[in-house]
């Protein structure tokens, strides 16, 4: 299963950062995503869209979230790739019971294979600071 949720997550920030730059509504973006994409496995299908749709509906509450997490960086001047592995991980993180440590190291992950040399550092620096914010008992499952 960990390895379909990894492809899950990397499908899931690839469709947010399709959405980020074509603002396209959900439906129509997830829709022509899928369509430029080789066939994926259902489960996997069905996580990717979870979890885009789960960053839609709470992406108000999750961008101040980041705002808020990173002091010196406004949203719309963060990178589009760094934003979106943001964003996915920051949903995780509010709003599902994945551990902490594994959704902070998948988005680093994320960050190193689809953003800069310097994505993976800064996504790890933002979601520290969120996590220290969480509940304790969130942080330390």
């Amino acid at each position: 299963m960990t390895a379909r949720r990894t492809r899950a997550r990397e499908r899931a920030l690839q469709a947010l950062y399709q959405i980020d730059v074509a603002a396209e509504g959900i439906d129509e973006a997830l829709a022509a995503f899928w369509r430029s994409f080789e066939p994926v496995e259902r489960e996997v299908r069905e996580l990717a869209e979870s979890l885009v749709r789960g960053v839609a509906e709470h992406r108000r509450g999750v961008d101040e979230t980041i705002e808020a997490a990173s002091s010196n960086w406004r949203l719309d001047r963060m990178a589009r790739v760094d934003r979106n592995v943001l964003r996915l991980a920051v949903y995780e993180l509010i709003r599902t019971d994945v551990p902490v440590k594994v959704v902070i190291n998948e988005a680093i992950e994320l960050g190193k294979k689809f953003g800069s040399e310097s994505s993976g550092a800064f996504v790890n620096g933002v979601l520290d600071k969120v996590a220290a914010g969480l509940p304790p008992e969130r942080r330390s499952g």
